[in-house]
């Protein structure tokens, strides 16, 4: 059986377009219908349903898809174990990353993973949003938060420290809150899906509900605002670090630091063996950011 056809199979079941899986993998349309032709013909089924709006799987289709799945998973595993230590990373690595973080501290160091690697291709998806590893046909997510999901295996890439901080303008104007607490009587920008900042305190955990006229989904986009004097937010240094140095913002609060347990996480679906070219991404990002990242050495 053609693994070829396999993995533009798979790809179809996700993305229910012919055009759009096959675009992924090099095959134009013609041929893509081709190859889906040809696996049909060898099975003796009917694996999808055409029509002028979408492509559905069949029941046979359904049916069929894991087991699809488990065999480019096995040759993958296959291909890793023959090559430990020696197989070259190549192909295309699809990688979705946070926007800011992203555009931050994965998108400069491209150009020179890629004169590493040359045999490599890199299809990096940046959204905020919490994506479907297996559906989007990703073989690393980075995510920047606490990791639940069980079915995924993770390598801390970097700590995620986060803190208070503030523009002089907004302290000059407003002054500095000396405990958590004062939080309470200040403007506070919120990044959205953050409900309360928790403090180490004397006498515990300290949970303040931040209240504030402005609330934005994006890490930069709270920083920038913070920067133009709107109010306290919290904010993670690898998004802060370049303001902190310029004098755009300070760390209030030092005395009362933030409890959280986010990393900076490369993630990818459990397997038995890595793939060459995931290893080869997460150590190198590993080694660029360092056992104390760059972005919190002053």
């Amino acid at each position: 059986m053609n693994n070829e056809y396999l993995k533009l199979f798979v790809r179809i079941a996700a993305t229910h377009n012919i055009s759009l899986a096959g675009s992924e993998l090099g095959l134009s349309p013609p041929v893509a219908s081709m190859h889906i032709n040809k696996l049909e013909s060898s099975l003796g089924v009917k694996l999808i349903h055409r029509t002028t709006r979408k492509v559905s799987l069949t029941e046979e289709g359904q049916e069929f898809l894991p087991h699809a799945e488990e065999i480019l998973n096995a040759v993958d595993s296959a291909k890793a174990a023959i090559g430990a230590g020696s197989f070259t990373p190549q192909g295309t690595i699809r990688v979705s990353a946070p926007a800011s973080f992203g555009r931050m501290h994965i998108v400069p160091f491209l150009k020179a993973f890629t004169e590493e690697h040359p045999q490599l291709k890199i299809d990096l998806r940046q959204s905020d949003s919490i994506v479907d590893m297996v559906e989007g046909g990703f073989d690393i997510a980075i995510r920047n938060a606490s990791l639940n999901d069980s079915t995924l295996v993770a390598r801390k890439l970097a700590g995620d420290k986060r803190i208070i901080c503030a523009s002089p303008e907004y302290i000059n104007k407003h002054g500095e809150p000396k405990t958590p607490q004062e939080l309470l009587k200040h403007q506070c920008i919120n990044l959205i899906g953050i409900d309360s900042w928790a403090f180490e305190t004397p006498d515990g955990i300290q949970k303040i509900k931040s209240k504030g006229a402005i609330r934005i989904d994006n890490g930069e986009s709270i920083r920038d605002a913070c920067i133009d004097g709107a109010g306290l937010t919290l904010c993670s240094i690898w998004c802060a670090y370049k303001a902190l140095q310029k004098g755009e913002l300070v760390q209030v609060l030092k005395d009362y630091p933030i409890v959280s347990d986010t990393a900076i996480w490369a993630v990818y679906p459990s397997s038995r063996l890595l793939a060459p070219k995931v290893r080869a991404f997460i150590d190198y990002f590993i080694g660029c950011y360092g056992q104390i990242p760059y972005w919190e050495n002053k």
